[in-house]
């Protein structure tokens, strides 16, 4: 098994094209890591070099003590799945997941021993004489994985392998790979634009933005603790609210402001607890800032109203979603849309104007210019 070392690695294409800046990342033998983003933030481009199908412009990638940057593909120990399963139609289950393994001449009887165990582990024992027309979108990514477990590679590369697949299944997959992760005991390394696979299936994320890194750490800590204002947001559905503000001191107090500048118009205040003070935030007063709040962290009832002593508000409902355990509430205060997860005991209805609060424990603060994280 192995471990992998990604030094300052970069793509740069023809043209002056920049793919992946100074890329550094230390995988763990054994780890599932993923790496997500948007799409062209340079994830699949990533992938693609530590396979050996993209040409690496700069750095160095080792795959336990190897420096691997012009060993060929096939030759570094490595498997890949496809998001288009790549499987070949004229030839059964069987037939697939043992074609890597003929082509590398292993004798008849190891071939049919590994394709079994893959099979049994995949369950898909009853499927080895079936052709992947007549298979589910799930049968044909499971023998995907199969073709890949049969070779025993060091490291599995996986690039958006469930985005073809439907809801119910993706998630049913999710399972499946994790479980498989941990049945086999060596080192995924998973690309994904969906957040929620990021967030159920990774032992750590690589959060990536225009060819860079913006965080690495595990799931709850970038959820909890993003570095800016970009990871807030990308990580979470639905994603964080942000809203314009301004941070005032008042008594010794750090306050946050936001709302109306119009004559009239109302202004809201959120006191930032003693804990979440640093000394960061001296230097903020009276300037410009980005409040961010989580939809979990708007509360509509009755019971954390009344208890409130900061951060309650005006809002007119927009919408509504019941989404069976909670309900999304769409709302709009002083010009800001807010989306509030709240229990699907709210009663809340379209055109209402309801109380809300923000609780001040779990409120995020970004530096305006430049988005980065001040307060967690």
């Amino acid at each position: 098994m192995a471990g992998l070392t990604l030094k300052n690695i970069q793509k740069k294409y023809p043209g002056g094209f920049h793919a992946v800046h100074d890329v550094n990342l230390e995988i763990k033998d054994k780890e599932f890591i993923v790496l997500v983003g948007p799409s062209g933030c340079g994830k699949s481009t990533t992938l693609r070099m530590i396979a050996g199908l993209e040409e690496i412009s700069e750095g160095e990638l080792y795959i336990g003590d190897r420096l691997v940057n012009d060993i060929a593909p096939k030759d570094r120990d490595i498997a890949m799945v496809f998001q288009n399963y790549a499987l070949y139609p004229h030839m059964t289950v069987f037939e697939n997941m043992a074609f890597g393994l003929k082509l590398r001449k292993v004798p008849k009887d190891e071939i049919e021993r590994k394709v079994n165990e893959a099979a049994k582990i995949l369950d898909l024992s009853h499927l080895l004489d079936r052709k992947p027309r007549a298979m589910s979108g799930g049968q044909c990514q499971r023998v995907a994985l199969g073709r890949c477990i049969v070779r025993s590679p060091k490291v599995f590369l996986l690039d958006e392998p469930l985005s073809n697949l439907d809801a119910k299944l993706r998630a049913q997959m999710r399972t499946e790979i994790s479980k498989i992760h941990k049945k086999l005991g060596t080192t995924f390394i998973y690309v994904t634009h969906d957040q929620t696979e990021a967030m159920t299936m990774g032992d750590r994320i690589v959060c990536m933005k225009d060819g860079w890194i913006q965080q690495v750490d595990t799931p709850q800590r970038l959820y909890e603790q993003p570095v800016n204002k970009f990871v807030a947001g990308f990580l979470g559905s639905p994603q964080m609210n942000f809203i314009d503000a301004v941070l005032r001191q008042d008594y010794g107090q750090y306050i946050v402001e936001f709302g109306s500048h119009d004559r009239g118009g109302q202004k809201y205040e959120i006191i930032v607890p003693e804990a979440k003070v640093n000394d960061e935030l001296a230097r903020y007063v009276n300037r410009e800032i980005i409040l961010g709040v989580r939809p979990e962290s708007i509360h509509d009832e009755e019971m954390y109203l009344s208890n409130a002593t900061t951060g309650v508000i005006d809002a007119y409902v927009d919408l509504t979603e019941m989404m069976g355990a909670e309900v999304y509430l769409y709302l709009t205060c002083q010009g800001n849309n807010l989306t509030a997860r709240v229990s699907p005991r709210s009663t809340a209805k379209i055109g209402d104007q309801i109380k809300v609060a923000i609780d001040p424990n779990r409120i995020h603060i970004f530096d305006k210019e430049t988005e980065k994280t001040i307060v967690n």
